[in-house]
């Protein structure tokens, strides 16, 4: 498969792919959403659908993504003719730093099962998530696409982000040696309707939201935070990544990968209070000490993004407050769950 919409040839005895347009329409395309159960699956299916496309999902019961000829299989059967992988086993620093083997061996079968039978079913375009986590721990602030490989990664998530490397290199391995039209986009880290929030298992801002709630109902002063509160991280609204998703599949097609982030970050303390403020508890935080910071700080350049067209649309502020209310709504139906598959 050489791919469509690219020219390949040879050039000094290797192949040389070229994409004739960066353009590709969605229109009339069944769109294959992996991971559509999770946070960010379910936001790209809702802007999928919004757009009024075919829209197909591989329910968990129909078809284990870890299992290569079951993925093979579905594939088959359903024929897409585009890929989004937001699949991916995911969860927070204490999750990742106790499930080390899952979080490296799961997301690696994910991946490769999808790129592998997306490439013997001729699937026209594919678009691979990764995560923030892929830097390295001190990379220079903001953070460009070309710090990959460039240092050490931080210790607590370098299994998950390890295993993002590979799945970014696979599909650019695809595009070099037979011309796919795979991309891969790196979003920051996400929050918005359908997170997680397991306290064991969950990310900073659905963590610090249950445990804010938690403070209203008891009537309590504050709530703790993690770590010194001192880290610096950067935050996007998932509806605003599913817009963004979107977008890349219609207008980019560069062989590195792309990040997709807000541009602005903020310290956790500082984060703590404003979720506090949304949530109407008190504002006394205490900060333990003997849980880890993570990387010092994590802002990613969106300059890339940002100059084909793309940029956020829902502020910090705006986007918790609607973030609580899901959470409201839902508070009673949230399963209590460690480590799970977006599926």
């Amino acid at each position: 498969m050489l791919g469509l919409g690219r020219v390949v040839f040879v050039e000094g005895g290797r192949r040389v792919s070229q994409p004739t347009s960066t353009e590709y329409s969605l229109e009339g395309k069944r769109v294959w959403v992996a991971g559509h159960r999770g946070m960010v699956g379910g936001a790209i299916v809702r802007q999928l659908q919004a757009r009024g496309l075919t829209v197909l999902t591989a329910p968990r019961e129909a078809c284990d993504l870890r299992d290569a000829a079951a993925v093979a299989r579905w594939m088959e059967a359903n024929r897409p003719d585009t890929v989004v992988i937001a699949a991916a086993k995911v969860g927070g620093i204490l999750a990742n730093d106790t499930y080390p083997v899952d979080f490296l061996q799961d997301n690696l079968l994910i991946q490769t099962n999808i790129i592998r039978s997306s490439f013997a079913n001729d699937v026209e375009k594919l678009l691979f998530l990764g995560s923030s986590c892929i830097y390295p721990k001190f990379a220079d602030q903001p953070i460009t696409e070309d710090s990959l490989l460039t240092g050490p990664l931080e210790p607590t998530n370098e299994w998950y982000a390890i295993a993002k490397i590979a799945g970014i290199k696979l599909a650019q391995a695809y595009v070099k040696q037979y011309g796919c039209r795979y991309i891969s986009a790196m979003p920051t880290n996400l929050y918005g309707p359908g997170d997680n929030f397991d306290l064991t298992s969950s990310h900073v801002i659905p963590a610090l939201m249950r445990k804010a709630h938690q403070a209203r109902v008891d009537g309590a002063a504050g709530f703790e935070v993690w770590g010194s509160g001192t880290p610096r991280r950067e935050f996007l609204h998932v509806d605003d990544l599913a817009r963004a998703c979107v977008f890349l599949l219609e207008h980019y097609e560069g062989f590195e990968h792309i990040n997709i982030g807000s541009g602005t970050d903020l310290p956790i303390r500082d984060l703590a209070l404003e979720i506090a403020r949304v949530v109407g508890c008190g504002e006394a935080l205490t900060f333990d000490s003997t849980k880890p910071d993570g990387t010092p700080r994590k802002l990613m350049s969106n300059a890339r993004i940002a100059a084909l067209g793309w940029t956020p649309e829902i502020p910090l502020k705006d986007g918790l407050a609607s973030t609580y209310q899901w959470f409201l709504e839902h508070a009673d139906a949230l399963p209590e769950r460690t480590t799970e598959m977006a599926r």
